[in-house]
């Protein structure tokens, strides 16, 4: 069986920091490499990281001066970063690299698979995590699971790997019987309560309560199962009210991460979101009106 004894992390997002020090932690500083320009290290390292009140002491590696091919590499930025992520990364993936993401939506294993190859593929989906970052400074009080799994072209060797070293370190993971399903699952909740609270410019408290945020909410989910379902994906109402329910218990001072970019000013994933949606909504013939407002007033 392939081992893996080194993790490599791409982008210091609160995903990003909570797994980078979870890994050092398992595996010790020297095998776990967080890779990025030059300019980006000054910056990391200048302003320090700050992780639930601690400084986190990281492996920081430009990765344009690194050679040792990656035996693990997650990433961890946002969407419209992964493709300089992936060209600065690129000569660091080998024939045996093992390949983790997670990027919110459904497109960043295809994109992934397209430049790597889809052998290199675990797919993955990082949940039931509160994570937040704001400047230098990220928190996390419940650090979630990684749901994971293979689809077409995929090795099962790689997602034993992964499972071996998850395994070894006590790190929480599950496998799901359908991970593409798990994948629109979890787009689903994005497209409704990222977006709702964004466009509002509210935390979770808002879609706790009935009225327009909360109906907001539930008709984005409710737009997502009927593209989902054009797609052979078996989404349904259940699942509208499975995390209609899970979000009822988030901190409701707390932000999802869209509203966390929109307050300080980054580009948001309303392409991402309700940018997919609206797309194969016009593919089937399916009216998706909740995110065409959201694609239109999110920026």
């Amino acid at each position: 069986m392939k081992t893996l004894t080194r993790v490599d992390i791409v982008g210091l997002g609160a995903l990003g920091v909570m797994y980078a020090n979870d890994f050092t932690k398992a595996l010790g500083k020297a095998n776990v490499r967080i890779l990025a320009d030059s300019s980006r290290i000054e910056k990391y390292r200048s302003q320090g990281i700050i992780f639930n009140g601690s400084p986190c002491d990281f492996n920081y590696c430009d990765a344009a001066k690194e050679s040792s091919p990656a035996q693990l590499i997650l990433y961890a930025t946002k969407y419209g970063a992964l493709p300089n992520a992936m060209e600065e990364t690129a000569h660091l993936i080998g024939p045996d690299t093992v390949i983790l993401s997670v990027l919110n939506g459904i497109r960043s294993e295809e994109d992934l698979a397209a430049r790597f190859g889809s052998e290199k593929i675990v797919y993955c989906i990082a949940r039931k995590m509160d994570a937040g970052k704001e400047g230098n400074t990220a928190v996390c009080l419940n650090h979630g699971e990684l749901a994971l799994g293979i689809m077409k072209g995929g090795l099962q060797e790689n997602l034993n790997a992964v499972t071996e070293l998850f395994d070894r370190i006590g790190f929480p993971y599950a496998l799901p019987a359908d991970i593409q399903r798990d994948l629109w699952s979890k787009l689903l909740c994005n497209v409704g309560v990222n977006q709702t609270c964004s466009l509002l410019e509210g935390g979770y408290g808002i879609v706790h309560v009935p009225g327009p945020a909360r109906d907001m909410m539930q008709a984005a989910f409710r737009e997502v199962v009927a593209v989902a379902n054009a797609e052979g994906i078996p989404l349904s109402e259940e699942d509208v009210l499975q995390w209609t329910a899970t979000i009822d218990s988030l901190n409701p001072e707390g932000e999802p991460s869209m509203r966390q970019d929109s307050k300080a000013g980054r580009p948001t994933e309303v392409l991402l979101f309700a940018g997919t949606i609206c797309a194969l909504g016009k593919k089937h013939s399916i009216p998706t009106p909740v995110n065409d407002n959201f694609l239109a007033n999110i920026h």
